[in-house]
């Protein structure tokens, strides 16, 4: 598990920037699949937005078959993440893999608090354009694993576990079905 304070750790410099990551890309074996680059820098909180899962233009995942997370800005609401710093040299595929190209996300600049009460700048993705929908199974497990991995708060963790997902029964890509074999495996 990584150590959830931002102790120690050079903050963004011309080469790097910090993304505040909510979904699956919580999880470090997800993210660097397509990210090497991302190196754990903190556990973080955006006050006043609202974690939610929805499709994109009222479409489903192909990747996840059921609802991808977004946030929303919602008084009062938190959500708990990761940030991770990340070469510049990433930012194309951090974007593709969020679909920013398609407008599934769009770009966003969010201020988030560490647990140490600092505030700090992240890139992120939100969705602007979509229905709510329940996440399927796997992709819930996704980000169940990696709230777990990071340690972000039990309070937290507990409430993306009561999320209920969508019946999808069948199978994602077998890279994520490896994940999910190798998360299981541990927790045994």
């Amino acid at each position: 598990m990584a150590n959830s304070g931002c102790k120690d750790v050079a903050g963004p410099d011309e080469e790097s920037f910090l993304y505040f990551a909510y979904g699956s890309n919580l999880l470090s074996e997800r993210i660097h699949l397509r990210n090497p680059s991302a190196a754990f820098f903190c556990v973080a909180r955006l006050q006043d937005f609202k974690l939610d899962f929805g499709n994109s233009q009222g479409k489903t995942s192909q990747t996840w078959h059921g609802g991808i997370a977004t946030i929303f800005q919602s008084p009062g609401d938190e959500v708990w993440g990761v940030v991770w710093k990340m070469n510049k040299s990433n930012l194309n595929s951090l974007d593709e893999q969020e679909g920013v190209k398609s407008g599934t996300y769009v770009v966003i600049e969010v201020k988030v608090s560490t647990q140490e009460g600092r505030e700090i700048t992240c890139r992120s993705y939100l969705m602007t354009n979509y229905e709510s929908a329940p996440p399927s199974p796997q992709y819930k497990k996704i980000i169940c694993m990696g709230a777990k991995e990071n340690g972000l708060p039990l309070e937290y963790r507990e409430k993306l576990e009561a999320i209920e997902p969508n019946d999808y029964t069948g199978k994602v890509s077998e890279e994520i079905e490896d994940i999910i074999k190798k998360g299981e495996t541990q927790t045994l």
